[in-house]
């Protein structure tokens, strides 16, 4: 793949250090698809092997019925926590920025820029972001805006 310069790869459940290498030297985007994992029993992307070689890492849900048939991306972002050990902020700048980056769609979303599409969700009042992803199967978010517009509004 990066070869080829893709954008991203996915499925890295079996990545040895030769394939870190070769993403070392490219723009290509490693992405770990946690859902598919769990739902298959098959290992994890090794997470901390790639983010400390120095690499970023993108994590999606790879929603479809064969292998990963859940979209709940609050379920991967445990997962990523909990199984591949990653850290609550770079399991959110994994599903955001390098998620956007790892579709080519990075100069319109994936964060909170002007001139970004404002797509954002509004989580419950909580103590600290690093609660998201421990408290897995607690649905936090209250409001959700998609380009501007609310989706679903907070409750007043």
């Amino acid at each position: 793949c990066t070869d080829h310069n893709a954008l991203s790869v996915d499925h890295l459940e079996e990545l040895n250090q030769q394939d870190i290498e070769a993403l070392k030297g490219s723009e290509t985007m490693p992405v770990a698809l946690p859902g598919c994992s769990f739902f298959l029993g098959i290992p994890y992307t090794p997470a901390r092997k790639i983010i400390d070689a120095g690499l970023p890492l993108a994590v999606a849900s790879d929603y479809n019925p064969g292998s990963a048939p859940s979209g709940n991306m609050n379920f991967v972002l445990n997962l990523a926590c909990i199984k591949m050990k990653m850290t609550p902020e770079e399991a959110i700048n994994a599903a955001t920025l390098n998620a956007a980056y790892a579709m080519g769609v990075q100069s319109l979303y994936g964060s909170i820029s002007r001139g970004k599409r404002a797509n954002i969700f509004m989580t419950e009042p909580m103590s600290s972001y690093n609660v998201l992803p421990y408290n897995f199967g607690k649905h936090h978010i209250e409001a959700v805006m998609i380009n501007g517009e609310f989706i679903k509004k907070p409750q007043d």
